[in-house]
């Protein structure tokens, strides 16, 4: 078993494996987005570079564990979201409004439900 199906197979580890994936996934579409609207030249190429090999790394990391993807998706839509939101804040100075809060809500209930109901 591979390190990546040993941290996935304890509901904690799950937890910071998909924390992690959710991470690099809007870490790296943030490059995409600076490198559209914020850069030119070789900023711009070094923005789009950086954006493809951490999306290269967010793949691995999703896909290598061994996990029922499908069950654990609430749990990694709703990291996502939040990840989304502090990555916003912190590269974009770009604050949450009242639609994406309340929007934001059902997203991290629709997680909740998914991830929880039996």
């Amino acid at each position: 078993m591979n390190v990546f199906n040993q941290i996935a197979a304890h509901p904690i580890g799950a937890l910071i494996l998909l924390s992690f994936a959710a991470f690099l996934e809007v870490f790296g579409d943030s490059f995409f987005q600076a490198g559209l609207h914020h850069a030119t030249g070789s900023a711009r190429l070094c923005s789009f570079a950086s954006g493809i090999a951490i999306l290269a790394f967010y793949g691995f990391t999703v896909n290598v564990p061994r996990w029922d993807f499908g069950r654990l998706l609430g749990v990694y839509v709703a990291l996502f979201f939040v990840v989304a939101q502090v990555v916003a804040k912190i590269r974009f100075d770009q604050t949450p409004t009242t639609p994406i809060y309340v929007g934001g809500t059902l997203i991290l209930a629709g997680g909740g439900i998914i991830a929880f109901w039996k």
